[in-house]
């Protein structure tokens, strides 16, 4: 066949019209169905971390709102002595009065306060029973934190404070510890509270920790008041 023949017959082949189909074009040899699930996919992963984001941002809101709210109510304490408290009268004395200075002082020295205080109050039943309790308002970020400090403080004077832990502040919330020390007729127990406008320490001895605990709460909610 000459090459003229050969020519005419690839032009017809190549003129020939192309067969459609109803079937759709693939560009790719991926499942288009298959693809799609995958986007429906990482748009409901997308979602989630949105949400999820959505979530801990509204967290972090209440965490500080809540602090926040905490602080502007405890921030403005203040604390009276007055002579009669809890059924314990405050000693005068001039002993009872140097010794409650010295504690005083002592705390200003530890932790920067707007006003401190000490004082010594007896109980008439049993002179060994006196309450040394000192202490001071300020704003305080951290309460905790500034009572332990306290403690060792106390430590730092008196001896270890041990077995302390937490116990239950009363209404005026907060935190409240109390642990036991060594002194003249053994063991005593040491209580002490703070929350975001004051921090007080108060010795007991002649009585258990438990005791001590419940006679700090009812003292504390005699003498302290908030703006």
């Amino acid at each position: 066949m000459s090459d003229a023949h050969l020519g005419a017959r690839r032009l017809d082949e190549a003129s020939s019209p192309v067969e459609l189909t109803d079937e759709p074009i693939q560009l790719s040899n991926r499942d288009p169905e298959k693809a799609g699930d995958r986007v429906d996919v990482r748009i409901r992963r997308r979602r989630l971390a949105v949400a999820l984001l959505a979530v801990l941002a509204l967290a972090g809101i209440g965490t500080l709102g809540t602090f926040g709210w905490r602080i502007a109510q405890q921030k403005d304490a203040r604390i009276a002595t007055p002579d009669q408290v809890a059924g314990l009268s405050r000693d005068t004395s001039e002993r009872a009065s140097s010794t409650a200075d010295y504690l005083r002082s002592g705390l200003a020295a530890d932790i920067e306060l707007d006003s401190s205080f000490g004082a010594v109050y007896q109980d008439a039943a049993d002179a060994r029973r006196s309450v040394l309790i000192f202490g001071g308002t300020t704003l305080l970020w951290q309460p905790e934190r500034d009572l332990e400090s306290l403690f060792r403080l106390m430590a730092d004077e008196a001896g270890a404070v041990t077995g302390l832990r937490n116990v239950p502040p009363g209404r005026l919330g907060g935190v409240m510890k109390c642990g036991s020390t060594s002194g003249e007729g053994g063991d005593f127990a040491v209580c002490g509270w703070a929350d975001h406008g004051s921090v007080v320490l108060a010795m007991f001895p002649f009585r258990p920790v438990d005791e001590a605990a419940g006679l700090l709460r009812e003292i504390r909610e005699s003498v302290q008041t908030r703006a």
